[in-house]
């Protein structure tokens, strides 16, 4: 889709009869979940033409957003048809999208309530990879990703409190951008783990992913997790950045060789760039790691949904049930005991994220096929948050970029985690390798 032409036009070519029967047909392959009808988009195309909509910073883009956003009268399911309810009003993030001109098209699919990485946690069905069909599309923003990815919306939002906005991102050759805790609001968005949560944003390119973020990053006094900070603009980076990266006898593929090549291959491709590459211990960020589903933040899946699960525990799928469920169990005690197990790691970190100017690690470890998920649900998951589990609970910012290809023709993809507020500076390293010269 043309997303350079802003005009009435634009949306009645985006959105004629047959493309409305090919999203329906999409809905029912379970990338959406939910189409906004087409009459309604054609008239906010119309009072942006008559206004100022040539002002507008985002006008006659076409986006998405998974499905624990609100959308003022399109249901929010959370991916639990039994959860559903009808918002009568926008979730802060949409509004603001709105706004700035952009149109949506609808609501996509999702692991349920954002419980997984894998993207086929789904009552909906499985979004389907848009580079192979036997591969999973990564979640737990599934058809968020995807929907990006096939080209149906120039940009979508999705939630990341484990890696969902990034593994569907490397999953599918797109941009994945995981802001700072706290700089997008979350009011009208269902929370998964509401201290470790943030909206996320795919799209194509980083310029839009970025020019995205500066739309909807703002404080929010309805928020209590939200932090007045000024808006992100892009940094200039050193011309030899410091890059921490793991070191070979700590890098972790769990047998997919051709994603170990690319990596390597990819970091190569960063030092031609003027990166210095620096490695680095990584076992205290696999701990923290680690933390994340074998310690006390799962019961905060519980407390998000405590009313529902506890009145309706068959309403979720079995695998959903088995993560959370159990959670119930934890003690302060041991809530507390990995507190203070977190507070010291993060201590551990501090002098060596200090020397850099951010990280680089692969997004995914390994491309998992359906039929794999299928067979081992629990530990392939895990094993596909084995960069990303730590960003969160480290209150990091992290962007993924595609970077190289892979040699089975899947694309590579590295992810540049930084600081919280770093996010301009991640963005300018993400553009330098995006604009990099053709060879």
């Amino acid at each position: 889709m043309p997303s350079a032409v802003r005009s009435e036009s634009f949306v009645r070519q985006s959105f004629p009869k047959d493309t409305i029967a090919q999203l329906e047909n999409l809905r029912s392959r379970s990338v959406f979940t939910a189409l906004k009808r087409r009459e309604l988009a054609l008239a906010e195309a119309e009072r942006m033409e008559s206004g100022e909509g040539d002002r507008k910073p985002l006008f006659g883009l076409l986006f998405a957003v998974k499905d624990n956003i609100d959308v003022a009268g399109i249901p929010t399911t959370a991916a639990c048809p039994t959860f559903a309810y009808m918002p009568d009003r926008s979730a802060t993030v949409v509004q603001r999208l709105e706004q700035a001109g952009a149109i949506l098209v609808g609501k996509t699919n999702m692991d349920q309530f954002a419980t997984g990485l894998v993207g086929v946690r789904s009552p909906f069905g499985i979004a389907p990879n848009a580079l192979r069909s036997d591969l999973i599309p990564g979640g737990s923003s599934s058809g968020s990703a995807v929907a990006v990815a096939r080209g149906f919306v120039d940009f979508s939002l999705g939630t990341d409190t484990a890696g969902s906005g990034r593994i569907p991102a490397g999953m599918n050759g797109i941009v994945g951008l995981k802001p700072s805790l706290g700089l997008i609001s979350s009011t009208g968005v269902v929370p998964a783990c509401r201290t470790l949560d943030t909206v996320s944003i795919f799209s194509r390119d980083v310029e839009t992913a970025f020019r995205v973020l500066q739309v909807i990053a703002a404080y929010d006094a309805e928020d209590p997790f939200s932090r007045n900070v000024p808006r992100p603009v892009l940094e200039e980076p050193k011309r030899q950045p410091k890059v921490g990266v793991p070191p070979a006898s700590q890098r972790m593929f769990f047998g997919d060789d051709a994603a170990e090549a690319a990596f390597s291959a990819d970091l190569e491709t960063l030092q031609s760039l003027g990166f210095a590459v620096v490695e680095v211990d990584f076992e205290p960020l696999h701990a923290v790691a680690r933390l994340l589903y074998e310690g006390p933040w799962v019961a905060e899946r519980y407390a998000a949904i405590r009313s529902f699960i506890e009145s309706n525990p068959s309403a979720l799928l079995p695998v959903t049930f088995s993560v959370i469920g159990p959670s119930k169990n934890i003690t302060a005690v041991e809530a507390f005991e990995s507190i203070y197990r977190l507070k010291a790691l993060k201590r551990q970190l501090e002098p060596v994220l200090q020397a850099l100017d951010c990280l680089a690690v692969p997004t995914v470890p390994r491309f998992y096929r359906i039929s794999e998920i299928a067979e081992e649900p629990i530990t392939y998951n895990a094993n596909l948050g084995t960069y990303t589990n730590f960003v969160n609970l480290l209150d990091l910012a992290a962007i993924t970029l595609p970077v190289g290809i892979r040699s089975d023709g899947l694309p590579s993809s590295v992810t540049f985690i930084g600081p919280a507020d770093s996010d301009g500076l991640l963005a300018s390293l993400a553009l330098r390798v995006e604009n990099r010269p053709a060879r």
